[in-house]
């Protein structure tokens, strides 16, 4: 099987050095074992991914010195394909509509006994759409917004073995999943994880390289191979570049972007020396774009990167 890997990030901003980092990651791992790198846009959410930032990732990628066949595999062209995954779930019994709100699960979970301040608990879901019958399903979703959920203690009882991923190392991780996620969204149709996994599989994917912050979703990825019949993917998960507060660099707290790192004059070989001998992993310049572009220092430690490592 070719050694295969992807970046894919989204279209709903600029790159920041952080995604840079992660898309390193997945340069490095596939020149080190002769592997194809490929390049996925995934604007699968038509309210927050715009074309504009798309020719802005080619842009920095290129800069950033990476390469990638073409064409480019985007998610909004694909659309079709993960409708029929729906529809083979749905002919599975696998998911069923969710008319919930968050208020309506959040008062549930109250009533269930469960502390609503509790740390993720408006990502849980206590079930509640899971027993209505055929009847009532097409009942109401003829007028009431929905998003397909997937029933996972059913799925987990068809697939013929208990689930498992691999990671770099050739540990085995059993998939352990607390309740039934959605697979499918009210805003645009599909979520990231059917979509992922449906990219995956066409794109034939033999190691997925990701940040750790999404290894609690290689469970439900997996499920949904097996129960699709698809060829699972060794997953690998790098660590987080960080700012100076130990957040994780992103996009909506105004990370330091690669068009300003290529604007100020930057070396991207000498970002990529910082990058990976960084030790702790810590961007240490001011994150916003406009705070560093008041800052001459700033910029001009920035622009001798190479010689901070």
């Amino acid at each position: 099987m070719q050694l295969r890997t992807r970046f894919a990030p989204s279209p709903s901003g600029l790159l920041h050095v952080g995604n840079a980092y992660s898309a390193l990651c997945c340069a490095r791992w596939a020149k080190t074992n002769q592997a194809e790198l490929l390049l996925r846009i995934e604007d699968i959410d038509a309210a927050r991914c715009h074309s504009e930032f798309t020719a802005a990732i080619l842009k920095d990628l290129r800069w950033l010195g990476l390469s990638w066949p073409e064409p480019v595999r985007q998610q909004s062209q694909h659309l079709a394909e993960y409708q029929q995954a729906i529809n083979q779930l749905r002919e599975m019994d696998m998911i069923y509509p969710c008319f919930c709100s968050r208020k309506s699960i959040r008062l549930e979970m109250e009533r269930m006994g469960i502390a609503p301040h509790a740390e993720d608990k408006t990502a849980l879901y206590p079930g509640i759409c899971r027993g209505l019958s055929l009847h009532e399903q097409e009942k109401r979703m003829r007028y009431e917004p929905f998003a397909w959920r997937l029933d996972i203690q059913k799925a987990l009882k068809t697939v013929a073995e208990q689930p498992c991923w691999l990671d770099g190392s050739g540990n085995v991780h059993a998939v352990h999943i607390d309740h039934d996620v959605v697979i499918g969204r009210k805003d645009i149709s599909f979520s990231y994880h059917l979509s992922v996994v449906i990219d995956d599989a066409a794109q034939d994917i033999s190691h997925v390289i990701r940040g750790e912050d999404l290894q609690g979703s290689t469970g439900i990825h997996c499920l949904l191979q097996n129960l699709l019949d698809f060829h699972q993917p060794t997953y690998i998960h790098h660590p987080l570049l960080c700012g100076t507060d130990g957040e994780r660099l992103a996009k909506r707290h105004g990370a330091t972007t690669l068009r300003s790192l290529r604007e100020a004059g930057v070396n991207p070989e000498q970002l990529q020396a910082y990058l990976f001998h960084c030790q702790t992993l810590i961007w240490p310049f001011e994150q916003n774009d406009n705070e560093i572009n008041s800052n001459p220092a700033q910029w001009q430690a920035i622009k001798t990167l190479g010689r901070l490592t």
